[in-house]
């Protein structure tokens, strides 16, 4: 068996704390400040990622990545609707169920032998809407990079994003490992 490698990318769980991190928070950790976005550090992380995406974004912070992707998933989500995914999507294997129980919502999940959620997929899903006898596709769900490793193009993105809009249904990026993919893209941003 070859030696483990140094730097574990599977999960931000499987690891320790960056020295980086660590130094930040030690620089903020002084004083009082008022809980629940008040504070000097929150407001400056979240005209960070106003800043990184180039628009005015409200920033939901969280304890790990299971429970972002379930408050993300309960923004999105209408009465009564699912979400498309794809069978091996972050969501409908890795979070013990999360989604599903906190959320009571119905994963529809597709075939992907390479992880990646395709436009058929989608148009497949929204054959359902107006049936009030199906569950009612409302947020299509992917991962970047995907469980299996794989990269949507920039353009496979923006496919994914304009037939699920055409449709009515808003998109979820499971962003766990979105710095990975933007390094192995070339990319400078996120948008």
């Amino acid at each position: 068996m070859p030696d483990a490698p140094a730097r574990l990318f599977a999960s931000d769980n499987a690891s320790g704390v960056h020295p980086r991190y660590l130094t930040a928070i030690e620089r903020v950790n002084v004083g009082h400040a008022l809980a629940y976005g008040q504070d000097t550090a929150t407001r400056d992380a979240t005209a960070l990622f106003a800043e990184l995406s180039g628009r005015p974004v409200e920033v939901l912070f969280t304890f790990g990545g299971t429970g972002a992707n379930v408050l993300a998933l309960a923004c999105l989500l209408g009465r009564a609707e699912s979400i498309v995914c794809t069978e091996w999507a972050h969501i409908a294997v890795d979070e013990t169920g999360a989604p599903e129980r906190a959320l009571g919502v119905k994963l529809q999940t597709f075939p992907a032998p390479d992880g990646k959620l395709k436009v058929e997929h989608i148009e497949f899903a929204v054959q359902a809407l107006g049936n009030v006898h199906h569950a009612q596709p409302g947020v299509v769900s992917i991962s970047q990079p995907t469980e299996m490793g794989t990269l949507y193009s920039l353009d496979e993105v923006r496919q994914l994003c304009d037939v699920a809009h055409k449709h009515g249904l808003r998109v979820h990026l499971d962003g766990a490992r979105i710095g990975n993919a933007v390094a192995a893209l070339g990319a400078t941003r996120t948008c």
